[in-house]
């Protein structure tokens, strides 16, 4: 029998890294000896695991479909060392490039078919594509998914069974809870949800104890799958899975997603797993059969690039089945139409979640040009025009060379349109306040800016007033009582007005009041131009910049944000 610590070894060398094992979430390169005592992973990979479950999990996988492949291989890898193995999903599989996007989601759950997978919960990007969508793709799945704090306004019932017991072959009980992040209603396009109701972070401690309650005496153990994320911006409203922990008991250790942390315990030392993002890692939890209890969990490090298909614990069926997907979206978004001599950042912090960013410029910018080329502006001035973009709808970078369909589909990957949306000067200024609140801390609707000289002063305190509401229902966002931090030096080098009217170019998320846009939702005087935002950027590229994004356009940022620390 191959040991596991020996294929992985195996993979090493195939790859002809020289002293290179594995690669860590970040930048990280590890060497054999490092890899061994790094210290989420000091553990005896070359045992016998007989007698013991192991559950395999991932989250975030946000269109990585190439890492399927390692998930199922190395379940049969613990399977043939005599364990019992369980795949397991804390949502945001549905989307994050075109491998998943191009089919709304449902690549993502062939996928995970492929897999064999054998829970799931659902997260925030799970309803991008729609309600509707989503009860399609779920159809389709070969395994439960679950969750418990989502439900129809119009029956009240919760759109998913609100957990799952998987019986393993040696008669081990596990029992699983979903629950999605409330931030769901602010995150998705309101028109996309509004048939929908997510509980919100006060009511989540006693829908989860009810769904715990009914399967605790049924299992050996139970896990949460929760899709709720350890980041400030779910620790300040109590949505974390950490603060549900706090309250609620009869959960033997959560599997977690959202807000990307790579970690093996919560920073409280909760019994909390989450694997990153785009499975960078594989998540592993060790159970010993006899005394049913958690023996180890670890973060398995994942090198996903398609050199690793000959590696001896990738499953080659699935391999096959994502490299079908990757080829024939390839062919369709593989075509290079321009070239960059810059890097653009399309990281989250410090990136388009926490400062003016030189991708940021150049979004806003593509997005202004694609409705005034149009002549679709008619109630201001041409110098009364600006842009607007949450910086947590930028997803991914774009490095120095070629640049293809693909590479913009990934970095704008939710399918949204340009809007236009009319506002008074006053309600700019709400915007930009209520959007940086989480400052000097990453928030997804940081704004990016084109046409706009403004400052944020981060010493001061954001004066929290009222909870916003779309569509009826609570947001998880509040709305400033004051503006006190923002200031806007300009308009497009006029003097800014609080009582003028602007054309506000934006998405049709923030349109619609996502994220923290309640107040560009809230207008009377707005519309959806219906142009693609991928498409309204690579027009810009190719008409306006020839082609060729330059250092001198876009080598950094324009500097139209001024932070005070």
């Amino acid at each position: 029998m191959k040991k596991l610590f020996a294929l992985i070894l195996t993979l090493a060398m195939i790859l002809g890294m020289t002293g290179a094992f594995a690669e860590a979430a970040g930048n990280e390169v590890w060497n054999e000896t490092e890899y061994l005592a790094h210290a989420d992973i000091r553990y005896d990979l070359d045992r016998d695991y007989s007698g013991k479950t192991v559950i395999l999990h991932s989250n975030d996988v946000h269109g990585q479909i190439d890492g399927y492949a390692c998930i199922a291989g190395l379940r049969t890898c613990f399977e043939k060392l005599g364990a019992d193995v369980i795949l397991a999903d804390a949502g945001d599989f549905s989307q994050g490039n075109p491998y998943v996007n191009t089919s709304k989601g449902l690549s993502a759950i062939e996928m995970m078919n492929a897999a064999k997978y054998d829970v799931a919960t659902i997260g925030n990007h799970e309803f991008d594509f729609g309600y509707p969508q989503l009860k399609e793709n779920i159809s389709k799945a070969l395994f439960p998914v679950i969750c418990s704090n989502v439900t129809l306004d119009e029956t009240g019932e919760s759109i998913l069974p609100p957990s799952a017991v998987i019986t393993t072959k040696s008669g081990l009980k596990i029992g699983f809870v979903g629950m999605d992040t409330p931030e769901t209603v602010s995150k998705v396009n309101p028109g996309l949800i509004r048939m929908l109701s997510f509980a919100p972070a006060e009511q989540m401690p006693e829908i989860a104890r009810k769904a715990v309650d009914g399967i605790r005496a049924d299992c050996d153990l139970v896990f949460g799958l929760f899709h709720l994320g350890v980041d400030v911006e779910q620790l300040g409203d109590g949505s974390s899975s950490r603060e549900l922990l706090k309250k609620v008991t009869g959960i033997d250790m959560v599997l977690d997603g959202h807000s990307h942390t790579a970690m093996t315990a919560g920073q409280g030392g909760e019994p909390i797993q989450s694997t990153g993002t785009r499975f960078a890692n594989i998540g592993v939890v060790v159970i010993d059969n006899e005394n049913k209890g958690i023996e180890s969990n670890f973060l398995l490090p994942t090198l996903i690039t398609h050199d690793l298909y000959t590696a001896r614990f990738i499953d080659g069926k699935v391999r096959d089945d994502a490299q079908k997907i990757i080829d024939r979206v390839n062919e369709e978004y593989g075509k290079v139409f321009a070239t960059s001599e810059t890097w653009l950042n399309g990281e989250r912090a410090p990136g388009n979640r926490t400062e003016e960013t030189n991708m940021g410029d150049l979004i806003t910018d593509a997005m202004i040009w694609s409705v005034v080329k149009e002549g679709g502006i008619e109630q201001v001035e041409p110098n009364a025009v600006v842009g607007i973009v949450n910086g947590g709808s930028i997803r991914a970078s774009i490095e120095k060379g070629d640049v293809t369909k693909k590479d913009i589909n990934t970095v704008l990957p939710f399918g949204n349109t340009v809007a236009l949306v009319y506002a008074t000067g006053a309600e700019l200024l709400e915007a930009l306040e209520a959007s940086t609140f989480l400052m000097p801390e990453s928030a997804g609707g940081f704004p990016q800016t084109s046409g706009i000289e403004w400052t944020i002063d981060t010493t001061k305190a954001y004066d929290q007033g009222a909870v916003y509401m779309l569509n009826g229902k609570e947001s998880s966002y509040f709305a400033p009582a004051s503006i006190r931090r923002v200031t806007i030096r300009s308009i497009n080098g006029e003097p800014f007005d609080v009582n003028a009217l602007y054309a506000v170019v934006t998405n049709d998320f923030c349109a619609v009041g996502g994220d923290t846009y309640n107040v560009l939702g809230s207008s009377t005087s707005r519309f959806d131009t219906g142009i693609p935002l991928d498409e309204a950027v690579m027009g810009y590229i190719t008409e306006v910049l020839g082609g060729k994004i330059t250092e001198e356009a876009y080598g950094a940022p324009r500097g139209s944000l001024t932070v005070i620390r």
